[in-house]
């Protein structure tokens, strides 16, 4: 061609070279197009010689892609053209049909006019309204099949998803071989999987655009997009024989669904978790997404570079590359090499990034922020669990924990959840952990459901709800109580539940909870009643608070080997209460028999017994008798309560066997024998768990069973005893457990200083309050109802003075406004003389409360007015001579006298030897709120700040409480429902459920007429204390067996004693001031006794009391060595009482008529009582001669000392 072109080349040769360049050409180009063809056939169809493909490797890409895009778009414009035509025909033809409508109107009204009006426009509405067509019905029948609100709507929905799911996990399958193959459809496996979970998409693509109401939208939704670019091409490939993997990775977008699948499901309930899986899965399905289409692009090539620029990357490789690439980390190990792939990743990096920045913090702050404890419950076969939700704290619960997991406990095999809307601190989830075997703890309220379904609410054997016994507000802490218990009860109405409340008054509104119901285990602890309950039994006998209150709390055995006050006190406090059935043996036996037999042989102490009722008219089938007598026999099953030190000692109870067991003398031998072991095997149809047709009271069928009293007529009042009584007058409340009177005006009850001063004040009760306008009420009425009991004669009533802000007992005045005997000394507690006036150095008891406690945030200034109060007191000095006048007024022996007495009575007063002189020496106890204030009260002890309240000696003294020892009832109830009936039988002086519900509608107190059943609710026992001094068992007093002791007060005066109130320094042998006392607990039979003991007893009432008014006054004693007489120390009379009194009652009514005619002169302080009615501190004992002469030495004095005029006479 050169030379051609220089013209060098001859013309002969034109052609022939010409012929060889096309030629050389031609085979250049040839093989390029072979060789262009083999990498075609390398990288992009491998050819099979089994199915008939395209030899020439000719690609098919284009019509995969065709079948989507003609679906799409042709659908599309159908939608279109059919929404312009339908557009078209309502605004051509809308004009004519409404002129047609109107007219047909006016001829159908013109024809209808001589016979009826014509019908209204929604008349004519409704005919074609009712007429459904079937397209209609077709459109609401497929809404239904494709409606979560179903259940056939949600296994569609979740199936379709499912299935999506699992065309996405073929294409990670197929995503390993190469974009475009040819494949067979009756060989490929996974080819058949995918078609047929496409033909299932296509039917639901079909429902789903017959439900819908806008085609046009349904048309471009994200779901129906991936199913125009994922099932079309599942038929191509069927056809064509070939598999093209396309645009499959639209499958991802179904992921975005997946939290409403877990909604559907009712998974997901909290906008927490359903924020979280939203985010989480918009973020997965976008990477995969993404990931896929960089995948096909890639191994693809760009079209217009005839695909010769791809490159080999598999699918997890494009799923890294998309990561590096939103997290800007871009390492280029990997990178895009299409024109397609790199403008791709050029938008997806705007986006992705955006997402990657604000969906990844998101998503690590919900996990971040997810709840600790946010779990669930799995419960354990074999093995209960309760559910402790209310006030949690470290206090809280290891107070709880410390008793309920206590050692002394035979087996606790429950596990305690705890369930609290506040993560526990630290400290607090150190002391989980140290329970891990026994504890769990989940955030949550139980006021939302879903969180007790967490905790199994339904499965768990109780619910206990701890109350915050500091709060400022005690009415708004109960009201959050209560709420809970509806929250709990509305969940499942069959839940157990204890609850603690703070204020007595609010225990009504939990009897408006319908599913609230006592008989079958719900309790509730009032804090306010069992506090005041346990200060009013230390009014009647000092030191029985701190009994009580270790007798119910688990305390481990803390041994001492010197001999002190301690060893003997720790050995007490080791004593708690439990529950067993009585063996078969004790069937038929007196309970002072088994009593006996019990604390001799068995070395167990039985105070109570469950006596099971089988009568109809019986209002509960159970009922708590404590030391009912010799008159009440042992019934088969009975259930008794006794006090030991460790719950397996109890068992001997039950497996004591008389003919076994009856010449052991070692109790520890005790144990199931061979005839326990046959009647196991044998069991009788009497057992401990069935009901018992026998009552175990030789009783007849008519006696009532509501009351186990003796059937004497000295004890229930004969038809001629009942005509002789004034029905007229009411004396008790209308449940006959209270003495009662006419309410009465605050007025009328309260004192000045000099009315006080002038008022014979002895062996009253001072109540110091400290509270004002502001203050939350404590509750007085819990106090008062104790020691207006109506197991005490009215000649034996303490007078109980209030001294404290008048504004804040007129709050209260409202229930106590019907308790005889009361009376208010406007004042504070802090003022020497108003204590003076009152004359507190002559009171059987002082009592200092406060109800500004909980308004004070610094714990350790909660307590400083009831301490300032106390330390007043203690410090102040009286003057002898006064004591000597009142000791006369009130007929006490003088000092000097013969301190003997005629009356054989087995229980005695202290003979006051001298009056108290000094405040230390007045019995004081003192309510406290922080048990470290304690230190505080006494300066001469030697006791730790970080010594537990029950090892201080202020608490074994019985002259401080803190309501911080109730909390072991918690625990206690749970274990048993009896337990809480028997602490409020003791305490609270006969509360029931009933007197609650009446309560609660009136708020007060109604009088009640008195009738042989109200007379017989008096027939119950009461603490005293039993004097060692003197009397009958003055020989067992001075070295005489604490055994021998109780034996001789059970056999003969059925008093079952429990204790003893010990001088602090009685163990040092020589005399010593100090006037401290000390609680014993059960002590062991050999136990040596004193002269100056004093034991706690339950006491039988007295019938016989009441009825002369020459009895031996009862009297309680004071903590000091210097005693006095007091009316919560009782005697029981003898035969010959009556005798007596008659002989001195014409000289006493005669010394009495001046007194009287001068008590109706005065100013009646406290009452409205009778005239004739006995002046209550004038109580006539019988005397010796020499004593009443020493008496009239005092006449003349006495004579000038006004006494107290009574409200109302005793029964």
């Amino acid at each position: 061609m050169l030379a051609e072109a220089d013209g060098t080349v001859p013309h002969g040769s034109d052609s022939s070279m010409r012929t060889s360049s096309i030629n050389n050409k031609l085979d250049q180009d040839s093989s390029i197009l072979i060789s262009k063809m083999e990498n075609m056939e390398r990288f992009v169809i491998p050819y099979s010689s089994e199915v008939p493909c395209d030899h020439n490797g000719q690609r098919m890409w284009w019509a995969f892609l065709a079948s989507s895009m003609v679906t799409f778009f042709g659908g599309l414009f159908i939608i279109l053209l059919w929404r312009t035509l339908k557009y078209l025909w309502t605004v051509c033809c809308h004009c004519n049909i409404k002129k047609k409508e109107v007219q047909k109107v006016n001829n159908f009204a013109n024809n209808q006019a001589a016979d009826r009006p014509p019908k209204g426009p929604d008349e004519k509405e409704e005919a074609p309204a009712s007429e459904v067509g079937w397209m209609t019905s077709v459109k609401d029948w497929a809404g239904v099949m494709i409606s979560a609100q179903t259940l056939t709507g949600r296994v569609l929905v979740v199936l379709v998803f499912a299935l999506s799911i699992g065309a996405l996990g073929i294409y990670f399958i197929d995503s390993s071989d190469p974009i475009e193959s040819c494949q067979s459809f009756y060989d490929d496996f996974t080819l058949q999987i995918d078609m047929a979970f496409n033909v299932f998409f296509l039917l639901y693509f079909g429902l789903r655009f017959i439900a819908a109401n806008d085609k046009l939208w349904f048309w471009l939704e994200v779901n129906s997009v991936v199913d125009f670019f994922t099932v079309p091409p599942v038929f191509v490939s069927v056809y064509l024989n070939r598999s093209w993997l396309g645009l499959r990775f639209l499958r991802a977008l179904r992921l975005i669904q997946f939290s409403e699948i877990l909604q559907f499901l009712n998974i997901l309930k909290t906008s927490n978790s359903i924020k979280l899986v939203n985010l989480c899965s918009i973020f997965i399905s976008t990477w995969l997404t993404a990931a896929g289409f960089i995948h096909l692009v890639e191994n693809s090539g760009d079209p217009w570079e005839n695909f010769q620029n791809s490159q080999s990357l598999s699918y997890w490789e494009c799923v890294y590359l998309l990561m590096v690439t939103m997290s800007t980390v871009g390492y280029g190990d990997v990178y895009a090499k299409t024109t397609l792939g790199r403008l791709f990743m050029v938008f997806f990096i705007l986006g992705g990034l955006a997402m990657f920045a604000s969906y990844v913090p998101e998503i690590i702050e919900l996990i971040g922020n997810r709840k600790k404890y946010g779990g669930s419950y799995s419960a354990v076969n074999g093995r209960k669990h309760i559910v402790v939700c209310g006030h949690i704290t470290l206090e809280s619960v290891s107070n709880f924990l410390k008793d309920f997991l206590h050692k002394d406990r035979d087996d606790v095999n429950v596990e305690i959840v705890f369930l609290h809307n506040i993560s526990p601190n630290l400290e607090l989830e150190a002391l989980f952990k140290r329970h891990f075997t026994q504890v769990e703890f989940y955030q949550g309220s139980v006021l939302n459901p879903h969180d007790l379904a967490r905790v199994k609410i339904e499965s768990a054997d109780a619910c206990l709800i701890l109350a915050n016994k500091y709060c400022g507000d005690p009415d708004a802490e109960d009201a959050s109580n209560i709420m809970r218990v509806i929250s709990i009860k509305n969940y499942h109405p069959k839940i157990r539940i204890i609850t603690q409340m703070l204020q007595y008054h609010n225990k009504a509104h939990l009897l408006n909870i319908p599913s609230w119901n006592w008989k079958e285990g719900d309790d509730a602890i009032c804090l306010a009643e069992l506090k005041a309950g346990f200060i009013a039994q230390s009014c009647l006998a000092q030191g029985l608070s701190t009994m009580l209150a270790n007798l119910f709390s688990m305390r481990s055995f803390i041994e001492i080997e010197e001999d002190t006050w301690q060893k003997y006190y720790l050995e007490g406090v080791a004593n708690e209460m439990y529950t067993e059935y009585l063996s078969s043996a004790f069937v038929g036996l007196s309970f002072p028999h088994i009593c006996e037999l019990c604390y001799v042989k068995l070395k167990l102490l039985l105070i109570a017994i469950e006596y099971k009722s089988e009568q109809r008219e019986s209002r509960s089938r159970k009922r708590i008798l404590i030391n009912p007598g010799n008159h009440v026999k042992m019934q088969e099953g009975t259930l008794g309560f006794f006090i030991a030190s460790d719950a397996k000692e109890v068992k001997r109870a039950f497996y004591y066997c008389k003919a076994c067991h009856d010449d052991i003398t070692d109790p520890k031998r005790i144990k199931k024998c061979g005839c326990k072991r046959l009647e196991d095997e044998h069991p009788s149809t009497l057992s401990p768990k069935k009901k018992q047709r026998n009552g175990g009271m030789r009783n007849s069928p008519n006696c009532s069973p509501k009351m186990m009293s003796r059937h004497d007529p000295l004890l229930i009042p004969g038809n001629e005893q009942i005509e002789n009584m004034d029905m007229n007058i009411k004396r008790y409340d209308s449940t006959g457990m209270f003495h009662w009177c006419p309410s009465k005006d605050i007025e009328k009850v309260i004192l000045t200083r000099s009315e006080a001063s002038m008022t014979v004040l002895s062996g009253h009760v001072v109540v110091c309050i400290f509270g004002d306008v502001t203050s939350a009420l404590v509750g007085l009425r819990n106090l008062v109802m104790p020691l207006r009991a109506s197991n005490f004669h009215y000649h034996e009533l303490k007078p109980i003075v209030f001294v404290g802000s008048l504004d804040y007992l007129r709050r209260e005045w409202e229930t106590l406004h019907n308790f005889p005997k009361v009376s208010i000394l406007p004042g504070t507690p802090l003022s020497r003389a108003d204590l003076r006036a009152v004359n507190i150095n002559l009171c059987d008891m002082c009592v200092i409360l406060s109800a500004n406690q909980n308004n004070i945030e610094d714990a350790s200034l909660q307590d400083k007015e009831c301490i300032l109060a106390s330390l007043n007191i203690k410090s102040m000095q009286f003057d002898d001579s006064i004591g000597v006048l009142q000791a006369n007024s009130q007929g006490f022996t003088p000092p000097g006298m013969d301190r003997s007495s005629p009356d054989s009575s087995p229980v005695h007063g202290f003979v006051r030897q001298a009056s108290v002189t000094t405040g230390s020496n007045i019995p004081i106890i003192t309510e406290l709120v922080n048990d470290s204030n304690v230190q505080f009260l006494d300066q001469d002890d030697d006791d730790d700040p970080d010594t537990e309240l029950y090892l201080t000696q202020p608490f074994a003294c019985g002259t401080a409480f803190a309501v911080s020892v109730l909390d072991s009832l918690m625990s206690a109830t749970y274990f048993n429902d009896n337990i809480l009936t028997l602490i409020r039988t003791l305490v609270t002086g006969g509360a029931t459920p009933e007197l609650e519900g009446l309560l609660a509608e009136e708020n007060a107190l109604r009088g009640g007429y008195s009738t042989p059943q109200t007379l017989a609710n008096r027939d119950r026992c009461r603490v005293a204390q039993l004097a060692l001094y003197d009397g009958p068992f003055a020989d067992l007093g001075d070295g005489g067996c604490y055994g021998d002791l109780f034996c001789k007060a059970l056999k003969t005066y059925n008093m079952l004693c429990f204790g003893i109130y010990r001088l602090r320094d009685a163990h040092l042998g020589a005399p010593s001031q100090c006037t401290k006392r000390y609680v014993i607990t059960n002590p062991p039979y050999e136990f040596e006794l004193v002269p100056s003991d004093l034991i706690f007893c339950l006491m039988q009432f007295d019938h016989n009391a009441g009825q002369s008014r020459t009895s031996l006054s009862h009297s309680s004693h004071s903590s000091h060595s210097s005693s006095k007489k007091s009316s919560s120390v009782h005697s029981v009379p003898p035969s010959n009482r009556q005798n007596r009194s008659s002989k001195t009652r014409e000289p006493r009514d005669k010394q009495n008529a001046t007194r009287m005619n001068r008590m109706g002169q005065e100013k009646k302080w406290f009452t409205d009582e009778p005239e004739n009615a006995y002046p209550r501190n004038i109580q006539i004992k019988p005397m010796s001669t020499h004593m009443a002469n020493q008496v009239n030495q005092y006449k003349s004095t006495s004579s000038l000392i006004p006494p107290i005029r009574e409200v109302e006479d005793e029964c």
